[in-house]
């Protein structure tokens, strides 16, 4: 995709490739590229919504572990201070695996935040886990980026349907978004997103599928 200059209020061409992969071990594989004519801030993800009971109901009982001491503290607008705050005696801990219902309540709105994740940004590393019981079902999230976006489908109210006519209501569905930290161009203590001429944007995740037994947590 070509994004032209001050497309959306962005400077320069962005020339945008997004490579998608399925392999024989059921890992969906997502590879970003991106090079610019003008430096401009360039921050790409993916949002797709997830529900491994297959939407029979929603996704509070989903067992969550996130590998990140820190978060990006927000204010009230979701937009982040430039603080860090430790995960660590609040209901934004998921270093031990937690179903997403057991705390939800003390959080305003349900859980939409950004973790800083424990791996070397440029390796890519496990940065979360989902087991659902009943099915035996589990995601592994793997990311090269610094930072992974939870967020817990808040603002589902039913008037969306998909397969086989299933209504998504709230929280039947979460989002696992590796990415750079938002509002970076605004926090100089972030990690920057600004691309410049001559550099490439590269990102690669992976969505990995399994079957069985939970695996012990690392």
């Amino acid at each position: 995709y070509l994004s032209k200059d001050m497309e959306e209020g962005y400077p320069g061409n962005l020339s945008v490739t997004v490579e998608y992969s399925l392999t024989e071990e059921n890992e969906l594989k997502i590879y970003y590229e991106a090079e610019t004519d003008k430096a401009t801030p360039v921050n790409l993800t993916h949002h797709s919504y997830f529900n491994l009971t297959a939407c029979s109901e929603d996704v509070l009982n989903h067992e969550v572990t996130i590998f990140a001491d820190k978060y990006t503290a927000a204010d009230e607008e979701l937009i982040p201070t430039g603080e860090l705050e430790d995960v660590k005696g609040t209901p934004m801990d998921f270093l031990n695996p937690y179903t997403i219902g057991s705390r939800i309540a003390e959080v305003t709105g349900g859980y939409d935040l950004n973790y800083v994740l424990n791996s070397t940004e440029g390796d890519m590393s496990l940065a979360a886990r989902v087991y659902e019981p009943k099915s035996g079902r589990t995601m592994e999230v793997y990311t090269t980026e610094p930072g992974l976006q939870f967020y817990t489908g808040n603002f589902l109210d039913g008037t969306l349907t998909g397969k086989d006519e299933k209504v998504y209501k709230k929280h039947f569905g979460f989002c696992m978004e590796t990415q750079h930290f938002p509002d970076s161009p605004n926090q100089p203590s972030f990690p920057s997103t600004i691309l410049r001429p001559g550099e490439k944007y590269t990102h690669s995740m992976s969505y990995k599928f399994l079957q069985g037994a939970y695996p012990a947590a690392i």
